[in-house]
């Protein structure tokens, strides 16, 4: 594609231009000129919009699709486009699939049906085979297939020694470990945050202790083995602690928070909504406060959407019998910019990037471009027209949010919202 983007703010920390309102020429899908002003040539696309701002692609680190098994949830086509017109130029899908992402041909069949799409889909392989916590999966040959991470979405690794062998094993091809943080033998059948909320809603409790022995316990392993773990959608303000703590020690440990845990309470519970029947569960304000602190100050290193479409039999159920999860991706700028400026937001979702591919999001010239284009101005209320994907399990239908996406230029397309 060849295209000017005019009077855009750019934000990208590691650019000369970095805050300044430019013109960007895209020729051929690279980055050509970034310049105050830029002359029009002929034939190229103009790009404007009001009160433009222009940031290195984002990276969505948690992202659930369905296909292969469940497309009635969501398929690869529909779920990219849905990535894209929300901001994201790449993501790292989930395993959570039927059969589950734990060879090397399941990690191809995911690559190849992304294939010449504007998102950048990059699976996260199994941690152990089928996510059953037994035996570790085929690690390497996923990697060597395009496996960017390992971890069993939502699952546990109940067993210490297993996690061990994981990050032991992995440091030979510099391999990333993801562990969910909970301890499962004290959530048995638990439904939500265990605290007020659960007790006087009569709900089996979610106890903060759960993800904090957990947490406690991996830091203590990786201390041991070395190795890349990161930590994914923490809930809890000591959970926030003890990471801080690690990274001060010098563990080579990230963490990720959901979108949905940085914006909601268990408050929403009152009404027995399924649409907030997340997990990890929605905890109290003072968590909650403690996460968007956490973000600010560097403690919590991204920011995802933590997108699980869920169709309609899942979802519409008794609160004990619907499943955990929300789609999230549409509303993710939105409620993010609400909490932290739009600098900060766009540190949050394009930090992702680094840890996952090795690779820093940037706007270069001479590269190829890979934009996201938004505005922090503005606001709105998330209702059923701005859902994108398939299923309509979304927890933020009537929130409040600020901003809005443009679109996205990547892999030589313009894709707008």
């Amino acid at each position: 594609m060849n295209a000017r983007i005019t009077q855009a703010t750019l934000l990208d920390e590691s650019n000369e231009h970095h805050g300044k309102q430019v013109d960007i020429r895209i020729k051929d899908g690279i980055v050509t000129e970034i310049a105050p002003s830029l002359k029009a040539t002929k034939g190229e696309e103009l790009i404007n919009f009001e009160n433009l701002m222009v940031s290195p692609g984002w990276f969505d680190s948690s992202v659930s699709i369905g296909e292969p098994g469940f497309e009635e949830r969501e398929t690869i086509k529909n779920g990219l486009i849905v990535a894209a017109k929300s901001g994201f130029t790449a993501v790292a899908v989930n395993p959570n699939t039927y059969p589950v992402i734990d060879t090397n041909s399941g990690v191809s069949f995911l690559k190849n049906k992304a294939a010449g799409s504007a998102v950048s889909l990059y699976p996260i392989g199994a941690l152990t085979r089928k996510s059953e916590g037994v035996d570790l999966a085929e690690l390497y040959d996923m990697k060597q297939a395009g496996a960017i991470a390992f971890g069993d979405y939502q699952n546990a690794v109940s067993n210490p020694n297993l996690l061990k062998i994981a990050l032991q094993y992995t440091q030979g091809f510099d391999g990333l470990v993801l562990s969910f943080p909970q301890e499962n033998d004290l959530v048995i059948k638990g439904m939500a945050n265990e605290g007020e909320t659960a007790i006087k809603l009569g709900l089996k409790g979610i106890p903060a202790l759960a993800e904090h022995l957990q947490i406690a316990r991996d830091l203590y392993i990786l201390e041991y083995t070395g190795g890349k773990l990161h930590i994914p959608t923490v809930s809890t303000a000591q959970s926030v602690k003890l990471i801080k703590e690690a990274k001060a020690k010098g563990l080579d440990v990230t963490c990720s928070v959901a979108i949905a845990n940085l914006f909601y309470t268990d408050q929403e519970l009152e009404e027995f909504d399924t649409r907030y029947k997340l997990l990890p569960p929605l905890r109290a304000e003072e968590d909650r406060k403690a996460l968007v602190a956490g973000v600010k100050d560097g403690s919590i290193d991204m920011v995802t959407s933590d997108h699980n479409p869920l169709d309609i039999e899942q979802k519409k159920l008794e609160f004990d019998h619907a499943k955990f999860g929300t789609i999230a991706q549409e509303a993710t700028l939105g409620a993010l910019l609400t909490l932290v400026s739009e600098r900060k937001a766009v540190q949050l979702l394009t930090a992702g990037a680094l840890r996952f591919t090795g690779k820093k999001a940037t706007i270069a010239l001479n590269e190829p471009a890979n934009l996201t284009l938004f505005t922090s101005k503005g606001t709105s209320t998330f209702t059923k027209e701005a859902i994108l994907a398939k299923s309509k399990n979304a927890a933020f239908l009537g929130a409040k949010l600020k901003g809005s996406v443009y679109g996205i230029i990547a892999n030589n397309q313009f894709i707008a919202s």
